[in-house]
């Protein structure tokens, strides 16, 4: 699985959907021009069992794609222009919202515990070493009371 931060534009990061609490597995960054939906095909790798996003990542194209058994496509669901969602689709949001709620835990750690609120103007290299050091020790801050 993978969501982005919402103020930092050159971070993207895969993380498995907890249970109660699993760290981060892998996490990339990319350049601030580089759009989350343009770089699904180098996001997406093939064995994730679900993928959970937001309505920006809506596409028929992508959810046939990542169709199959035992595969669960947990994108939020987009209304029609001019149109009311139904009421499934309605709860099916409700559901796929508190998966991903949790989900966005580590990057609120980051936010408020590490202080990374913005990206500084120091290249790519600092940047994606600076965000994997952060996930690392955030991992670390996550699993403080179970390491004690």
């Amino acid at each position: 699985m993978w969501v982005s931060m919402p103020t930092v534009a050159s971070c993207t990061a895969w993380r498995p959907v907890p249970p109660r609490f699993i760290p981060l597995i892998e996490c990339d960054a990319f350049d601030c021009r580089a759009v989350d939906s343009r770089v699904w095909d180098e996001l997406v790798h093939g064995d994730e069992a679900s993928i959970w996003a937001d309505k920006a990542y809506v596409s028929t194209e992508r959810k046939a794609a990542f169709d199959g058994p035992g595969k669960f496509w947990g994108v939020m669901r987009k209304a029609p222009k001019g149109g009311e969602l139904d009421p499934i689709d309605e709860q099916i949001n409700c559901l796929i919202a508190k998966v991903r709620s949790r989900v966005e835990h580590p990057f609120r750690v980051l936010k408020r515990q590490f202080g990374y609120i913005k990206t500084r103007y120091r290249g790519l290299a600092k940047n994606r070493a600076q965000l994997f050091s952060l996930f690392a020790l955030g991992n670390l801050y996550l699993l403080r009371r179970k390491l004690m």
